[in-house]
């Protein structure tokens, strides 16, 4: 998606958000990701947010209402700060979270943190009162009609494991940004999605999964259903790279392909 320069805002629009994080001084447009309209950090003199939204007329401006309600009550994420309904335009203001994206190749200091990470987000469940169908109905046309129970959890799943949704911090906590994917799914569903991207980044499939088993509820999962769950990941990236190629996925695409071998015992 072509992104707005903070600048190009309508004043009224801008405005509203300077209620809330003073005059704002400088601006800077996030360099990755694909949704938003307007992604950027804002500094003002004693504050800094990051800001995310699009037009009020937007079919999808409703998912950053939705990643709104999951990050407020997602671990390990952002605070939601104030939330702009001004000059056609909703916009969303995050804590500006001072931090690094993670290094996730082998022996980095970095994989303890991601585990410690997975492990809290882990436990926590989806909460009812908001409705997102599940990661098995978004993967319909990749699984049987007849879904196990072991891929029908109502965990949180944040679904978006890509370590620029990731930051280090100067603690040497890590925590998960962009929550507009999140749905029902799997406890253990983000950490067998980060199998892959561990992978991508260097690591054998055994390694990688080496990793996930020091998460707790993944070491617990059903092993047919994470087979299942790794297949299908291969299957809808494999599609997804062949109908919607983006510089990326190419690379992903055989990193899950790998996971999917090395779970079902095929050579690579």
């Amino acid at each position: 998606m072509n992104r707005i320069e903070w600048q190009d805002l309508p004043a009224e629009t801008r405005a509203a958000v300077q209620k809330h994080t003073g005059t704002v001084t400088t601006a800077r447009t996030a360099p990755h990701g694909v949704m938003s309209r307007l992604a950027c950090t804002v500094h003002a003199r004693t504050s800094r947010a990051f800001v995310k939204g699009m037009q009020q007329d937007d079919p999808q401006a409703w998912v950053y209402r939705h990643e709104a309600h999951v990050t407020r009550i997602a671990p390990c994420s952002p605070r939601v700060l104030f939330e702009v309904d001004a000059g056609g335009w909703v916009l969303y203001g995050y804590e500006y979270i001072d931090g690094r994206y993670p290094d996730l190749s082998p022996g980095s200091d970095d994989l303890g943190p991601l585990v410690h990470t997975l492990t809290v987000v882990s436990q926590a469940r989806w909460p009812e009162a908001l409705s997102k169908r599940p990661l098995h109905s978004r993967w319909a046309d990749f699984l049987p009609e007849d879904v196990p129970p072991g891929l029908q959890g109502r965990g949180l799943a944040h679904t978006d494991m890509s370590p620029h949704n990731m930051l280090v911090t100067a603690r040497g906590g890590l925590v998960l940004l962009d929550w507009a994917l999140a749905c029902p799914a799997p406890m253990w569903a983000d950490t067998a999605l980060t199998i892959p991207r561990l992978i991508s980044a260097g690591h054998a499939p055994e390694e990688a999964e080496a990793i996930a088993r020091q998460v707790p509820m993944y070491r617990a999962a059903d092993p047919a259903a994470v087979t299942l769950f790794a297949r299908t990941v291969y299957a809808a990236w494999e599609e997804w790279e062949r109908t919607r190629p983006l510089p990326h996925r190419a690379a992903l695409t055989a990193a899950a392909r790998k996971w999917a071998a090395c779970r079902e015992g095929v050579p690579r």
